[in-house]
């Protein structure tokens, strides 16, 4: 086994898919973390399809050129973030439900586009990503959006902490509480689009979502979930990635978001916040009477 792990390591692109997921795993990890604790789940895997036209026209006028998928795929993503906020506010659709259609006709039309076109990109890697092929541009790519990133949520998570808390407070105390919404999309859309390289359209939200849920079963704190949110998501691709070596029929992507998947299962089953909390509960209440039991612990 560990001739196998040298082995890997002497490979230069296992080196570069290494660098690369790690450094994904600290960009994704806080913009994973805020999507769960503001019930924005599915909005991210939302944003993911409706980048998808923007990507396919950026490939499809200029080939596999990294400058062009980001162009198109930010042009596309803010465009459906910015239309999604004015239905939002003035027509009777709620944000959820004018996302939901805004992102359906962005898929139609990105499929369309590229049949129409007659590429020949090559479908698997669309949608599952091509981690262990990534170049320099690439790699280049999430480095830039993981600092972008990290600063912005310097300058961004007292807003989101208090918007995500108490959102009535925050709209009453903020001349513009719109721009730290606008801002957290366009994070958000930036790491789908790094993601987009490595890991697909189809995978990349999962390695934001998984790893934050599974946080959330272990910590009640947001700087608790945002440690163990990037330490699961770190783990998750680099046992996916050995995994993905030491069975060379195992593809990267679907192998990091699998180990993802069952961090999630096993932090809902053993969590302290998760089944577990209920099974010991109900242990207790089975042990001590309801009559010594305080009423505070009863309410809850």
């Amino acid at each position: 086994m560990l001739d196998l792990l040298t082995e890997m390591w002497s490979f230069t692109f296992m080196r570069r898919a290494f660098v690369a997921t790690t450094i994904l795993s600290a960009s994704v990890a806080p913009v994973g973390a805020f999507l769960v604790l503001r019930r924005l789940s599915l909005a991210g895997e939302a944003m993911a399809h409706a980048i998808t036209p923007g990507i396919v026209i950026g490939f499809v006028t200029t080939g596999l050129s990294v400058m062009s998928l980001l162009i198109g795929g930010l042009i596309a993503g803010v465009g459906v973030a910015i239309l999604t906020a004015f239905l939002a506010r003035r027509t009777i659709l709620r944000s959820d439900a004018s996302l939901a259609s805004l992102y359906l006709i962005a898929l139609a039309v990105g499929i369309f586009i590229l049949s129409a076109a007659g590429s020949a990109v090559p479908l698997k890697s669309f949608l599952f990503g091509s981690i262990l092929g990534i170049d320099d541009a690439s790699l280049i790519l999430v480095g830039g959006v993981a600092t972008v990133t990290l600063i912005s949520f310097a300058i961004l998570l007292r807003p989101l902490i208090v918007s995500t808390c108490d959102p009535v407070f925050f709209e009453a105390r903020t001349r513009r509480p719109w721009l730290t919404e606008q801002g957290f999309m366009l994070l958000l859309v930036l790491n789908l689009l790094a993601a987009f390289k490595t890991l697909g359209t189809l995978m990349a939200v999962g390695l934001m979502i998984l790893p934050a849920t599974a946080a959330r079963y272990w910590a009640n704190t947001i700087t608790g979930q945002l440690v163990l949110g990037f330490v699961f998501a770190l783990s998750s691709c680099w046992i996916g990635l050995t995994l993905s070596y030491l069975f060379p029929e195992t593809p990267s992507g679907p192998a990091i978001v699998l180990v993802s998947g069952c961090f999630f299962l096993v932090s809902a089953v053993f969590g302290p916040l998760g089944f577990g909390r209920r099974m010991r509960k109900s242990a207790v209440s089975k042990e001590v009477p309801l009559a010594q039991i305080p009423q505070e612990e009863r309410a809850r």
